[in-house]
């Protein structure tokens, strides 16, 4: 859908120190340049993906995303193998790099600095933000003739772990907020996983970068969690979880290479007791299954894949180790039996509420996490659900509600089913399309779904969506509210961290099981 060649200034973007911000995310004055070795550094921060119908890009949901997605290629070559083809026309390993090349632009191996956010969503009134204009990423290089006003609008800036300043200077080897860390671990290791043998000069890379980036996990976090700036764009709280997928993908690697390992600082068993300590620290955490898969909680995957480590390691009893096999089937149990009593609920069994954000990226986790454990059980594990809920029609309840078995009868997946949403709060998909509901459509993007309430709130050059301003979902609202209109970024913005769950979340399905040993 892109019409043109955009946003070509990210390629020698300048650092900036993270910024204070009101209680409305708004920082005052300008940003303050960051200083390496006594001049301000400029990294290359083109590619990658868009995180919203925004045109920023987060570290935090990369990592999330890339995950999901790395892991899919790996257990379901037939679904999500060279042979798949995704929206942009690539095939899935190679979606999955353009995402890993964009993070290792944002994470400087040989100094050992992590860059975080490109550009800013919340600006003051000297500032022009990127949420506060509406046109296609071609027009920013040269927006408004660059003026001041439109600064970071053409040059975007990027922002360094706040860690590692001190007076505005930039320091090496800072400890890292452990959420960022544990996923960035995560996906450099799946990556050397995935393409030692393709790109292996790439994948030794990636598995150099993983380990360094796990020796800096902050272990001890104090105050908030370094996601986005403002931190309410996504108020992480849970960090445990992400080691423990780090953790875990780290043993995975080095044991698979052993004594060919390009590099390793630490022997597979160190990776493995730190995955189970993470795990066991998870489950008598205060956040023990409080949530499901999703961004802000990935123990529905890294239970799973810890679940398959011990058993590859021949330790299911995990002696030694703080946790085992029956410890993490029982937590993930114990999630989802919190999901079925939600649905129990529900005319249509969601195992979430309808009436909060990310209502997709739940029903796709949840799907993800009821074939594992199905899966799980054909292993003979006891994953035994309540209410004698099978777990393989569970799994497939749960995507049939995201594909329109839900009250206002669409599916939140675009362009899968007959009715889906047409009016998405995305730029190119509103600016492109005549009449903006038309085609052609980001086909596969998953929107936030139904929400406790409709946003509202225009910008000039919004196309209204749809045409005639009639809301045809409206009739259905009750508990929850769907709305498909533009303004309503509430219920119909899409994101790559809403859409990531329904990769595995299809392949589940289809494969029925994961192929081979990780």
């Amino acid at each position: 859908m892109r019409t043109a060649a955009g946003h070509l200034n990210d390629q020698s973007a300048k650092v900036y120190v993270t910024p204070n911000v009101n209680n409305n995310g708004r920082f005052s004055g300008d940003l303050t340049p960051a200083t390496l070795n006594g001049t301000q550094p400029a990294i290359d921060g083109a590619g990658g993906w868009w995180d919203a119908g925004d045109y920023m890009k987060f570290v935090h949901t990369h990592t999330y995303t890339v995950a999901m997605m790395l892991v899919g290629v790996r257990d379901f070559p037939n679904q999500m193998g060279a042979s798949g083809v995704t929206q942009n026309g690539l095939h899935w390993p190679d979606e999955a790099k353009f995402g890993l090349d964009w993070l290792q632009e944002m994470w400087d191996d040989t100094n050992q600095i992590l860059y975080y956010q490109m550009a800013i969503g919340n600006g003051n009134a000297q500032t022009i933000s990127d949420h506060d204009i509406w046109r296609l990423p071609q027009a920013d290089d040269t927006y408004a003739g660059c003026s001041s006003l439109y600064r970071y609008i053409c040059h975007r800036p990027v922002f360094v772990n706040p860690a590692a300043v001190s007076s505005g200077k930039i320091g090496t080897h800072a400890p890292i907020s452990p959420n960022l860390a544990g996923r960035l671990a995560a996906d450099f290791a799946l990556c050397y996983h995935i393409y030692q043998t393709s790109n292996p000069t790439y994948a030794n890379q990636c598995l150099l970068s993983a380990e360094h980036i796990f020796d800096l996990a902050n272990t001890a976090p104090s105050g908030n969690l370094l996601t986005a700036i403002p931190f309410s764009f996504y108020p992480e709280t849970e960090w445990r979880d992400d080691l423990e997928l780090g953790a875990t993908e780290l043993y995975f690697a080095v044991q698979g290479c052993g004594t060919t390992c390009p590099v390793a600082l630490h022997p597979a068993s160190y990776y493995l007791q730190q995955a189970a300590h993470w795990a066991n620290a998870y489950i008598t955490g205060p956040g023990d299954a409080a949530d499901t898969l999703n961004l802000y909680d990935v123990t529905g995957l890294a239970h799973f894949e810890l679940y398959r480590a011990l058993a590859l390691a021949g330790n299911p009893n995990g002696t030694g180790l703080e946790t085992n096999q029956t410890a993490l089937v029982a937590d993930l149990v114990k999630q989802l039996n919190k999901a079925v009593a939600q649905s129990a609920t529900d005319p249509f069994g969601f195992g979430f509420t309808w009436a909060a954000y990310d209502t997709t990226s739940h029903g796709g986790g949840l799907s993800v996490m009821a074939a594992e454990c199905n899966y799980l059980v054909s292993l003979g594990a006891n994953c035994t659900l309540n209410n004698s809920t099978s777990p393989a029609v569970y799994a497939n309840r749960q995507l049939a509600n995201v594909l329109g078995a839900n009250a206002w009868g669409t599916s939140l997946i675009v362009n899968d089913g007959t009715t889906f949403p047409l009016c998405m709060q995305h730029q190119v998909t509103n600016l492109v399309p005549m009449p903006p509901n038309g085609p052609p459509f980001l086909s596969g993007a998953a929107v936030e779904g139904p929400n406790s309430a409709a946003a509202k709130g225009t910008l000039t050059g919004m196309m209204a969506c749809p045409p005639n301003g009639v809301d045809v979902f409206a009739q259905f609202n009750g508990k929850a509210v769907y709305k498909d209109f533009v303004q309503s970024y509430s219920t119909v913005e899409p994101a790559i961290d809403l859409t990531a769950s329904s990769f595995l979340a299809f392949s589940w399905q289809m494969a029925g099981a994961p192929s081979g040993t990780p």
